[in-house]
């Protein structure tokens, strides 16, 4: 037979098409991935499940917390839990779904998609809204130091330039609208609060682990 994957014997192979094969059509008709993608993807999703055992279904939540520190390289860990908050309710495993997802916003080039979700991750576990309770806590980790006062100074410092550039109407919030139209303008604050995506240094890497050959840079 033709191996779809050469390092997966024909008995792996044949139950991978078993499985996944509506799931391959199914995301090919309702993401941006092609076919191929979208095969490449799940296969390493298979390949995470299969680790688990002979009868696993799914992928494990924790396999995922690696992979975020590993290949993603984002290692606040609140963070990651928001982002995972976001792609599934289920406190123990990541279905096909919730990872065709995570990728889909990880690698899409939209910058409106981007901060749909940024803006969510952020307000994961709140009212929906930034106020500066939330905002606060959030740059709680952004400095560090043995002078307390002076760490506590930063803080204050920026939290006020956050609301002063965030907060256009002045009530106290950053709403989403305002977030929006903020970083349309200025993309390069999309993730004013902590890292969600992957550094661009490290999609190259992303590109060739998951053979995503439109994300491979391009030869002199």
């Amino acid at each position: 037979m033709n191996r779809i994957d050469t390092t997966m014997d024909d008995m792996a192979n044949t139950k991978f098409l078993t499985v996944y094969s509506s799931l391959i059509k199914q995301f090919t008709a309702s993401t941006e991935f092609t076919n191929t993608e979208v095969v490449c993807l799940l296969i390493i999703y298979y390949k995470f499940v299969q680790v688990n055992g002979p009868t696993a279904k799914q992928m494990k939540k924790k396999q995922m917390y690696n992979l975020f520190l590993v290949l993603f390289r984002i290692y606040d860990m609140t963070i990651i839990e928001r982002i995972l908050l976001n792609i599934t309710s289920d406190v123990a495993y990541i279905s096909p779904e919730a990872w065709m997802k995570l990728f889909s916003v990880f690698l899409s080039k939209n910058l409106d998609e981007r901060i749909q979700f940024a803006y969510k991750v952020y307000t994961t576990s709140t009212s929906g809204v930034l106020n500066r309770e939330t905002v606060g806590m959030a740059i709680d980790n952004f400095f560090v130091g043995e002078d307390d006062d002076e760490v506590k100074e930063l803080q204050a410092d920026m939290l006020e330039y956050i609301f002063n550039k965030f907060d256009m109407d002045k009530d106290g919030i950053i709403s989403y609208e305002e977030y929006y139209e903020i970083v349309s303008n200025q993309p390069v604050l999309l993730e004013f609060l902590g890292q969600i995506f992957p550094d661009l240094s490290d999609m190259t890497v992303i590109a060739y682990c998951t053979n995503m050959s439109t994300l491979f840079p391009e030869e002199d």
